[in-house]
């Protein structure tokens, strides 16, 4: 039946593999600005790492290699009907925890991230102690090898849509969330859509106003009279940072996506320079191996809808409106869903606590001393340290999804 889950296998085409080839294989690159006074990053990805990269792309990396690891991981897909755009094909990873009285975990990724972030946690939440996890880690819609939407007004409400139907497809009818980037948009507006199904969040990418005395007091007087901490001060210099040399892509992604896209869809070298440099710029000194770095953009470059569309959330997101709620309503309270944040070092948005306490019912603030935009792939460990402290017996959300005692 198409409403059942089907498991599935990643088999790229060998078609695929020969186009990419005969492109790599035909490779312009740009010319390189050199100064000895500047970091050669400055002015974008390095032409020499770019070059680098493409030579190992067509001649060492192994794509078969890293499609069977990938294929390690259960991963099913399920028709989803949206309503207005019709049925889509979701692509997903789902561990089923052993443990009776799993609680159900629903795993957002965003952009240039895939469902490959979620593979670092899965080995620390497989086993059945307390509190254990059933995990669903989607791809998203315009994703790795899920659909492909073309028809204009696909936005935050119908990424929810989809990743909250499929937790009720799958049988879990309440559910917590985890999520940083687009993941955190996502679950923000599934906790806004349906709250009596989303129990709890936890985010790792966390955007907020400055505190009001009109609606938070206590946190707006904290944030009157205290002077920014270690983390605080850093991160303010980081956001600046981020809004004068780091934004231009999000600017052309949420105006002119296509235009991108042709490059992105046509161009290896393009799609390369583009993720990397933000695989780069976003991590806190990350050791990324090559090989890492070209699973990530192989993931995107097979994706079932093209590199293109994957853009397209920007323009969307910043275009069309969450049934009728604003953009910003979902950096203002949310009520209901409680609440758990990671403050991470290097993330691209470092706000302080005072400002995140207005986000919803929070419930437990962690200021980690490691870890950039993809957390749960550089960090792991900080991740699973704050889901463990939220559900445990002892923590603020033991016993929120089941109702009962236990958690």
């Amino acid at each position: 039946m198409a409403d059942q889950p089907k498991p599935y296998k990643i088999s790229v085409p060998d078609e695929s593999l020969q186009d990419l080839q005969q492109r790599l294989a035909v490779s312009k690159f740009a010319t390189q600005l050199e100064s000895s006074e500047q970091d050669p990053w400055d002015f974008g990805t390095p032409v020499k790492e770019v070059q680098r990269l493409i030579d190992y792309w067509k001649d060492g990396f192994d794509w078969r290699k890293a499609e069977s690891q990938l294929n390690e991981l259960p991963q099913y897909k399920m028709q989803i009907e949206v309503d207005g755009f019709g049925s889509l094909d979701i692509h997903y990873v789902h561990h089923i925890n052993t443990n009776k009285n799993a609680i159900p975990l629903l795993f957002s990724h965003g952009w240039p991230g895939s469902f490959i972030e979620v593979t670092k946690l899965l080995p620390m939440l497989k086993g059945d102690d307390s509190p254990a996890f059933h995990v669903v880690a989607p791809s998203l819609p315009n994703f790795g090898f899920s659909s492909g939407v073309t028809r204009r007004g696909f936005g935050l409400a119908q990424y929810a849509e989809v990743l909250h139907k499929l937790m009720i497809k799958r049988g879990y009818d309440q559910y917590v969330t985890q999520g940083g980037d687009w993941g955190f948009w996502i679950t923000r507006t599934i906790g806004l859509l349906y709250p009596d199904h989303c129990q709890a969040s936890h985010v790792n990418m966390v955007l907020a106003n400055p505190p009001r005395f009109t609606e938070n007091p206590w946190s707006a007087l904290q944030h009157a009279l205290l002077p920014y901490n270690e983390r605080e001060e850093a991160g303010r210099k980081r956001n600046e940072w981020f809004e004068q040399e780091g934004y231009g892509y999000n600017q052309l992604q949420s105006t002119r996506p296509q235009t991108i896209g042709a490059a992105l869809g046509d161009s290896p070298v393009a799609l390369l320079a583009w993720i990397y440099e933000k695989l780069h710029d976003w991590t806190d000194s990350y050791p990324w191996t090559d090989d890492e770095i070209l699973t990530w953009i192989s993931i995107y470059w097979f994706s079932a809808a093209g590199p293109a569309a994957s853009v397209r959330i920007y323009y969307e997101a910043f275009h069309a409106g969450i049934s009728g709620k604003s953009y910003k309503e979902l950096i203002s309270y949310v009520p209901r869903v409680k609440l758990g944040i990671a403050h991470l070092p290097r993330e691209i948005s470092i706000i302080p606590c005072s400002w995140a306490a207005g986000l919803g019912p929070v419930v437990q603030q962690k200021e980690h001393s490691r870890g950039g935009h993809f957390a749960a792939w550089e960090v792991p460990n900080s991740i699973i340290q704050d889901l463990r402290a939220m559900f445990s017996k002892n923590g603020p959300c033991y016993g929120i999804v089941l109702g009962k005692d236990g958690y």
